[in-house]
């Protein structure tokens, strides 16, 4: 009879986990905290004490059921802190013949996993079914399409899982109720606190690790409060449900200088490392639609991104990867600004979403797209070296939901397959949509001139720049219009502008970190 090794990955951490469901007895069950994993790219602290405080929580969850569990820890002195080697080890060690496990999220372990099928000791490599869809039915339903719209995949969802449907229709008469969900944030808001998580001794252990291990990551663990374990995520849901659901739809791209979180779910970390399920989350929200205590607009923006992109941006990763990650369509070239790790820029919207992303490992998705984002695109930094940050800092950020993100929703570096056109705004977006300009030393009403928002300058340098790849795209053409009516001596004085920001940008080769000056692109093998 067959031995196997499971190896249970740190964002596989749930009950219903295939290789889970279908141990036999004798199998032995593997969680590995290894040092090549926590420094690939250098993880904020609050990245690593929530996948180790977690890890050790479902060990010991494990352990209760009766599996029989090892946990390498990183100050194990046997441990080889690479995944692959410690995983062949503890097979070794405990007589095992083969290793069973599910697909990982990253493209370059999956590699290495599918590169040791066969010999004395095979992977066997399982599908991840705790998704609604797996790459085989994202590549099925892409076959034969030009272009992989959210939409169309989103429609398609809905139908086939039943979520706010009814006789066949879409609930409240349309798909998409959007255009409900732009306010800008008012200034008599408040904002429910997140609910507050205790440090046990388990977490204050994985804490002291990180800690001591990985001391020059960004972060301070003394502010960490996301959940480690599955009963403090599902807290962490009924509170979303009871008291930011219903306000969510409306305010999800407003920006606040008072608020990290506003009305968002802070959900993403715990779905992304398995304490909860996109199943049950996206039940959960429609059931509060059914009783009436949360608006259409709210609940359908919400299982959009759950139900929608999340599984959209995981298709497209899985159906386009490796190449997908050396794209760079429009040719960028910068290196990442170097105040993009300590927040040293008096560009107060920018400082605010890296302050927060310090301080949480966390910046809802209109700061990642409209304000780090947006400025990254503007300003031509390399796929690469902003692909690393996002991985770096945010705690919910897995390699296949970041990567089509940022690549491609951010960046347009694959040159549309994601996005119809780049996400590009100046300062008067975020004027419209933030608290943050009042606060600023620079004006988004001026383009030009020494207190003018660089946001303006850039915005139309970028257009200028790029035109030959973006001037035939329907949506491009108005803007394009606007551009060509200005005198020619206004372009001039606005390029002007935007090239003397940009020549006195101070930016970071690699990762502007001590011991980081390579990135993970860098050394990976993509072949």
């Amino acid at each position: 009879m067959s031995k196997p090794l499971l190896l249970i990955l740190g964002d596989q951490l749930s009950q219903s986990l295939v290789t889970l469901r279908q141990a036999p007895d004798n199998a032995v069950i593997a969680l590995c905290e290894v040092a090549d994993e926590a420094r690939y790219v250098p993880h904020h602290s609050h990245k690593l004490g929530l996948f180790f405080a977690a890890m050790r929580h479902f060990a010991r969850e494990l352990r209760d059921k009766g599996f029989e569990v090892h946990y390498s820890d990183l100050d194990d002195a046997d441990n080889t802190h690479s995944l692959i080697d410690e995983a062949e080890r503890l097979a070794t060690l405990y007589g095992c013949d083969e290793i069973r496990v599910v697909r990982p999220g990253e493209w370059r372990l999956f590699s290495a996993m599918q590169d040791r099928q066969t010999g004395e000791l095979p992977w066997l490599l399982f599908e991840d079914d705790r998704f609604f869809t797996t790459p085989d039915d994202f590549s099925r339903w892409a076959q034969g399409r030009k272009q992989l719209r959210l939409e169309y995949f989103y429609r398609e969802q809905r139908k086939h899982t039943g979520l706010l449907m009814a006789d066949g229709k879409p609930a409240g008469g349309q798909w998409n109720f959007d255009h409900d969900n732009r306010d800008p944030i008012r200034r008599d808001l408040t904002f429910p606190s997140p609910p507050d998580h205790p440090v046990d001794d388990l977490t204050r252990a994985a804490f002291d690790a990180v800690e001591r291990h990985f001391p020059d990551h960004m972060g301070d663990l003394a502010t960490f409060n996301w959940p480690v374990t599955r009963r403090q995520a599902l807290g962490d849901l009924r509170h979303f449900l009871d008291h930011c659901l219903a306000d969510f739809g409306r305010y999800q791209d407003a920006i606040s200088e008072r608020s990290a979180f506003l009305f968002h779910s802070r959900l993403s970390a715990a779905l992304n490392i398995g304490l909860l399920s996109p199943q049950e989350v996206c039940q959960a929200a429609e059931a509060r639609y059914t009783d009436g205590a949360a608006p259409i607009n709210a609940v359908e923006g919400f299982i959009r991104q759950i139900l929608g992109w999340r599984e959209y941006v995981r298709g497209l990763y899985w159906t386009q990867m490796p190449g997908y990650k050396q794209l760079n369509q429009l040719g960028f070239e910068r290196d990442l600004p170097a105040f993009y790790w300590d927040a040293d820029t008096d560009m107060h919207c920018l400082k605010r979403a890296v302050e927060m992303t310090m301080e949480n490992g966390y910046a809802h998705h209109i700061q990642r797209l409209m304000v780090t984002g947006n400025f990254a695109l503007l300003c031509g930094v390399k796929p690469e070296a902003l692909c690393d940050w996002y991985l770096s800092v945010y705690v919910d950020a897995c390699e296949w939901v970041e990567l089509p993100n940022t690549l491609g929703m951010v960046l347009h570096a694959d040159g549309g397959l994601m996005g119809s056109k780049p996400y590009c705004a100046s300062g008067k977006y975020i004027d419209k949509m933030s608290d943050h300009c009042q606060h600023c030393r620079y004006s988004p009403k001026q383009v030009t001139g020494d207190d003018a928002c660089p946001f303006n300058s850039l915005y139309w340098h970028f257009l200028a720049r790029h035109r030959d790849q973006l001037n035939q795209n329907p949506r491009m053409k108005l803007i394009y219009g606007s551009f060509d009516r200005m005198a020619p001596d206004k372009r001039a004085a606005i390029q002007h502008q935007a090239e003397q920001f940009l020549d006195r940008l101070d930016t970071s080769p690699g990762y502007g970190q001590p011991g980081h000056t390579t990135g993970y692109y860098a050394s990976e093998n993509t072949s």
